[in-house]
């Protein structure tokens, strides 16, 4: 562990002897996988406490119960080692997720208390998830950043024209019918069916990281770190003045790693912005390829543009022909459901977006995660 986290070393191990005094077989070597595992994790986060441990010491299923009783009274109790910092740590930064539930066991008289607590906490989360980037502190962006890398995102997906075996299938399957019947002397005692099979579709973030877009391109970077983890078929683009490809740097198992490679591949970062320019040279350079053939195209600008809004136009309209669906996120859309496009930029990409959405909260980009499936 950090030396910043040496105290929690003898909690950790205290926790694990306290398992082994309920009978559970926790030994040593478990312990000490379990305190490996909190070494890149928060020591002060129910979360990553509660699943460190029931991973690492947790090997069969009637066991949970127990563990789950001995983790309330150890974390969750007034006398607790960690319980100051913990409350500390909710008020200050938010850096619990509402989404935390330790599994049902039998009611004890400590729940009231435990119930105050998650509830503080969710209720920051939930203030966290509706505050505009660009007013939250750097404290809340953390935060932000540390709930959106839990967001579960689901790329899109279509049905090919290859089909498999199914037993719900539409469509019979009559050369396994038949090959099926020369056991039975011709007789078809089964129908055999077949479907069609489901692939992810291609989708490509496309990030204006130009100086109008300061108080939110980094929160945005999060979020593609996130779908880049999500799913080996997105592809991530970065875009000022110029397009960079950041796809690779993004690849990085330790988001903070992740970030800095990719910031420090972009070097028109918070300068002017060019987006006709920059959406041509996708479609010029990637998109004719077939990278973004029957995907979906995620852009996410203020649309303030210096170029040409004939350029930008021509490439939007390209754009859309290759692909299957161009969502636009623009900050200045708020929560307006009303939002008509102000800038010259977005008039003249407006006619060739399918979905535009704000993506100045993190409810936003929430609402993209939801959105992305239905998309297919």
């Amino acid at each position: 562990m950090p030396r910043n986290h040496n105290g929690f070393v003898t909690v950790l191990t205290e926790f694990g002897r306290a398992l082994r005094a309920k009978g559970l077989a926790v030994g040593s070597g478990d312990i000490l996988t379990f305190c490996e595992a909190m070494a890149p994790l928060d020591p002060t986060d129910l979360i990553d406490l509660y699943w460190a441990g029931r991973t690492t010491m947790i090997v069969r299923r009637e066991d949970i119960p127990v563990y789950d009783e001995v983790f309330r009274a150890f974390f969750l109790a007034s006398d607790s080692p960690v319980q100051k910092m913990l409350k500390l740590k909710a008020q200050a930064s938010a850096e619990a997720e509402a989404a935390f539930e330790v599994p049902a066991t039998e009611p004890s008289g400590k729940e009231d208390e435990e119930e105050t607590l998650l509830g503080l906490m969710a209720s920051n989360v939930e203030t966290l998830k509706h505050r505009s980037f660009s007013e939250c502190t750097e404290e809340e962006l953390a935060a932000i950043r540390r709930i959106m890398a839990r967001i579960k995102l689901t790329p899109p997906k279509r049905r090919t024209r290859r089909t498999r075996n199914s037993d719900d299938g539409r469509r019979p399957d009559m050369r396994r019918t038949i090959r099926q019947s020369m056991r039975t002397n011709g007789e078809m005692v089964n129908l055999y069916w077949r479907r069609r099979r489901v692939r992810l579709r291609p989708l490509i973030l496309i990030l204006d990281v130009s100086g109008s877009m300061s108080d939110y391109s980094r929160a945005l970077l999060q979020f593609a770190y996130s779908a880049k983890r999500a799913s080996q078929k997105v592809e991530v683009f970065c875009f000022g003045t110029r397009l960079t490809q950041i796809t690779k740097p993004l690849q990085t198992r330790r988001a903070d790693e992740a970030l800095e490679r990719a910031a420090k591949l972009v070097v028109d970062w918070e300068g002017g912005t060019r987006i006709g320019e920059s959406i041509d040279k996708f479609v010029r350079k990637w998109g004719r390829r077939g990278m973004c053939r029957g995907g979906v195209v995620v852009i996410c600008s203020d649309g303030l543009d210096r170029g040409d809004p004939e350029l930008l136009s021509d490439s939007m309209e390209r754009l859309s022909r290759l692909c299957h669906n161009i969502v636009w996120m623009n900050p200045h859309k708020g929560d307006n459901p009303d939002y008509q496009p102000q800038t010259v930029g977005m008039m003249a990409a407006h006619p060739h977006i399918d979905v535009l959405l704000s993506g100045h909260d993190l409810s936003s980009l929430e609402e993209l995660a939801a959105l992305l499936p239905k998309l297919g």
